[in-house]
């Protein structure tokens, strides 16, 4: 292994978005590996303070551990490029297009990357009549872990009524997209290096993949490598590179897809969403391909740290 660039990390978590917790999560767990790697590491829960914390902790790099909005959309990436200091992931570009996902989706359809019809609405327009036919997806467009997303299946009568909630405090823009049966699948990056491809099963008592799937116990089976077909395995990976490099994506990046191989299915396969801060706690599901590549939890997230750079 190379010498190493940096020996204290600030690893950022927690932050403001609604994956708060998520965040804690991931950045408790990518501390602890670092520190079992050798580094110095300071756990930093962001706020808007965060300059003057890092201006009292002095840290070489930052681990940023931040999901959701503030934190992967380019808003803090733009911080620490004007400090000057040095972090993980993508850069100011391609985190906030990412975030977006209909922006995403123009990129990727640029790039040869299928994805899913569908249109852009109101908060509004979509509690009052149903976007698409049904059965359709509503999810916003710049929330990441699933958080305000619906299913509507043929059976239901009227779009969301969550939707009309005074207090809905998620983005007043939707995104709906056919439904699309089928298997989730999910594959990461690193770098330049494809590491694998997940099948995740949501537990049979989930409607389907969402934010308890996702992080609760028990909530999901993932299943590596993905039980596909080989060519399709292969047009997951494709198209996953593919997706990383439109969106100019740095270190470590995760692609998300459906894959129609229902009996009498359409055989669709398509990208949902590129996740420029997936989760990183040990079962998480970059860490698993990682393992499933060769790379230890510890191993992975050096090779963040020693990739990180400003100007990415």
């Amino acid at each position: 292994m190379p010498p190493r660039k940096f020996k204290h990390v600030a690893v950022l978590m927690g932050g403001l978005s609604a994956e708060r917790e998520v965040s804690l999560n991931s950045g408790k767990a990518c501390a602890g590996a670092l520190e079992k790697a050798g580094y110095t590491v300071t756990m930093i829960d962001v706020g808007r303070d965060l300059v003057d914390n890092l201006r009292t902790v002095k840290p070489d790099v930052c681990f940023n551990a931040l999901h959701g909005r503030w934190g992967e959309d380019g808003c803090v990436q733009g911080v620490l490029e004007l400090l000057g200091m040095p972090y993980t992931h993508s850069g100011v570009r391609a985190s906030a297009i990412a975030m977006h996902k209909e922006q995403t989706k123009v990129i990727l359809r640029a790039a040869g990357v299928p994805v899913p019809a569908g249109r852009t609405l109101s908060r509004r327009e979509a509690a009052e009549a149903h976007a698409l036919p049904r059965p359709y997806v509503l999810k916003p467009v710049n929330e990441g872990s699933s958080v305000g997303v619906f299913i509507v299946r043929e059976d239901h009568t009227h779009p969301p009524q969550e939707l009309h909630d005074p207090n809905w405090s998620i983005s007043e823009d939707l995104l709906a997209e056919p439904y699309i049966p089928g298997r989730e699948l999910t594959c990461a990056v690193m770098g330049d290096r494809v590491l694998g491809v997940t099948e995740i099963v949501a537990n049979e008592n989930l409607r389907f993949y969402n934010y308890e799937a996702k992080y609760a116990d028990g909530g999901s089976r993932h299943i590596v490598p993905a039980p596909i077909l080989p060519d399709v395995y292969q047009m997951v990976e494709k198209f996953t590179l593919q997706a990383h490099r439109a969106l100019g994506c740095r270190g470590v990046s995760r692609a998300d897809f459906r894959y129609d191989d229902t009996p009498g299915g359409s055989g669709q396969l398509v990208c949902l969403e590129v996740n420029t801060q997936p989760g990183m706690t040990a079962t998480s599901l970059v860490p698993e391909l990682a393992e499933y590549a060769g790379l230890s939890f510890p191993e992975l997230v050096s090779w963040m740290v020693e990739d990180a750079s400003c100007n990415r």
